[in-house]
């Protein structure tokens, strides 16, 4: 399998678990929701389209690309007509699909930045779980 079907393979995944939104009311709220993790733009997607994805990322704060797949390409991955503009709200998903572009050179940063941010998910997750065996056992015991 190529690099480029295994990516289009982490949205349907995304679709499937709930982690993925598409289309600009949807992308819109939940990026001033700040469930926004990637937001991911169509080559060919209008520059009306474009312009509304721009100022979704300022809202929410959501890094935006520009992806080398059609509308029907990510539309067929994603299980819908044509697509232009979706959101990925997880970070590991989100990461997953950068690694898996054709260019990590050029999405250097990028991926930086996600593993930065994959990191402190963990860390909280790990806080929460801890807290909650805390709640259960009592806590710490004291001299």
């Amino acid at each position: 399998m190529d690099n480029r079907q295994r990516a289009l393979n982490y949205l349907g995944l995304a679709r499937r678990g709930n982690n993925l939104v598409y289309g600009e009311e949807t992308v819109g709220a939940a990026c001033r929701a700040g469930h926004g993790r990637l937001l991911l733009l169509a080559k060919d997607a209008a520059d009306n389209t474009f312009r509304r994805a721009r100022t979704f990322t300022q809202t929410g704060k959501p890094p935006m690309i520009r992806v080398p797949f059609t509308k029907d390409e990510l539309g067929a991955a994603i299980g819908c007509n044509a697509c232009a503009i979706c959101l990925l709200t997880d970070v590991a998903l989100a990461k997953a699909f950068v690694e898996a572009l054709d260019e990590p050179a050029h999405y250097a940063q990028l991926l930086a930045d996600l593993e930065v941010r994959v990191e402190r998910v963990k860390k909280r997750r790990l806080e929460e779980k801890a807290h909650e065996k805390n709640l259960r056992h009592g806590g710490k015991k004291r001299k």
